[in-house]
């Protein structure tokens, strides 16, 4: 559980300074290490921390042509020649990692207590359920969308109903002529129906995570983006220039390799398919996401589960079991119960002379509590209101069919 995962491996040749010569075999970059293990005796030669490296370079000198140049903190340098399928997508791939790790060090370390990984395990819990809320809320609107569709659908079979009546009546029939009237309500529906069809189209962003993107081909790498908004997906370049957006419903399938490596597929018959591949170190923040808006398009490839396990439990279940673990954390620290390892009732010397859980990070884990409540709450009525929507689609698709077949029938009756 604790093997770090290996993102990319690139065939390559390392420079041995004391031997003067090349060596071939394997780059392989992790989410926090570089490692250069040998063709011939299959062992690590070179293994150092991506927090180490002060500078990546692409450089060439005399002897060399088209390497990657890797400096450590101690003025180690590293030079990586013949990466295959080219210099530029590796360079991409590793520098992107290394800034990254840069970026999400912090700044001051402090020790960390138990309230305080227990606070930030609540608010994770919190956003992915706040995540799953968007997604709800936006199928919600959806099935509105519907909801008012087919409504305008049976305003339209209403007159249909009108001229099939006309024209089945006799010429001499006195009241045909009224049956051309619409009545107001129905212009005013058909109106507010048809009025911005896309108003409901653009949700706001879920996501935004950096990400080194190819297409079609792994050798041409370029620095972007990936946003996960609520109707779909968006890849953008280094200069936030929008490459591709992929609707919702137009994704076929969603390829997870590894933790940190995807790729996104939209298929066409009788052209080539739309297919981008990304890696990114935040990748993970992502993921759980993409499950919740493409569960039934999403494919783990071999043992690619991000490091948190996303695959094991929904966020739903996540926030349910973290909000039972909270709470018998947070009453045994108030209540100073003892603890399981306690003999006779015992409280241990360490709870009575320190408190499991501060009462300041007590005060913040209710309050996540109570936002997690309200949230499970909502998304619980939500999901009953669109039970509710769905009964009525499905009923009203019913009624819509058996009076299409009807006006069909009298439509043939007249030819």
């Amino acid at each position: 559980m604790n093997r770090e995962v290996c993102v990319h491996t690139w065939p390559c040749s390392y420079y041995l300074e004391l031997d003067k010569r090349w060596v071939p075999g394997k780059l392989s970059l992790t989410s926090c290490s570089l490692k250069f293990a040998a063709d011939e005796a299959q062992e690590t030669l070179v293994s150092f921390l991506l927090s180490g490296i002060t500078a990546i370079k692409k450089e060439a000198s005399h002897f060399v042509f088209s390497s990657i140049t890797v400096l450590e903190k101690d003025n180690r340098k590293h030079w990586f020649s013949s990466l295959q399928p080219s210099r530029n997508a590796a360079f991409s791939v590793i520098e992107h990692f290394w800034r990254e790790l840069l970026l999400s060090q912090p700044e001051a370390p402090l020790p960390a207590t138990k309230g305080k990984e227990l606070t930030g395990l609540m608010a994770c819990s919190q956003k992915r359920l706040e995540d799953t809320a968007r997604v709800l809320h936006h199928q919600g609107e959806q099935l509105d969308s519907i909801t008012r569709g087919l409504d305008k659908m049976e305003s339209d079979l209403d007159v249909a109903d009108r001229l099939l009546t006309e024209l089945e009546s006799p010429s001499w029939w006195p009241f045909s002529s009224k049956l051309w009237k619409m009545p107001s309500e129905t212009k005013l529906k058909g109106d507010t129906s048809t009025a911005s069809p896309r108003a409901l189209g653009k949700e706001g962003v879920v996501v935004r995570i950096p990400a080194v993107v190819s297409q079609r081909t792994a050798s041409h790498v370029k620095p972007g983006s990936l946003t996960v908004l609520v109707s779909g997906l968006e890849i953008y370049d280094s200069s936030s220039v929008l490459m591709h957006r992929f609707e919702r419903e137009d994704v076929d399938d969603i390829k997870v390799h590894t933790p940190y490596e995807i790729s996104i597929r939209q298929r066409f018959i009788g052209k080539p398919d739309i297919a981008y591949h990304l890696i990114s170190a935040r990748m993970p923040e992502a993921i759980p996401v993409l499950e919740v808006q493409f569960s039934k398009k999403m494919e783990v490839l071999g043992d690619a589960l991000t490091p948190s396990s996303t695959k094991t439990s929904s966020p739903a279940e996540k926030g349910c079991s973290m909000w039972h673990t909270a709470s018998g954390l947070m009453d045994r620290a108030v209540h100073h119960e003892p603890c399981p390892g306690s003999q006779d009732g015992q409280p241990l010397q360490l709870q009575t002379t320190q408190p499991f859980i501060s009462e300041g990070d007590a005060q913040e884990l209710r309050q996540i509590l109570r936002k997690l409540k309200g949230l499970a709450l909502d998304t619980e009525a939500e999901l009953e209101r669109q039970d509710e929507a769905l009964d009525d689609i499905t009923a009203a698709v019913d009624r819509t069919t058996l009076t299409i077949d009807k006006h069909n029938r009298r439509a043939k009756k007249l030819t």
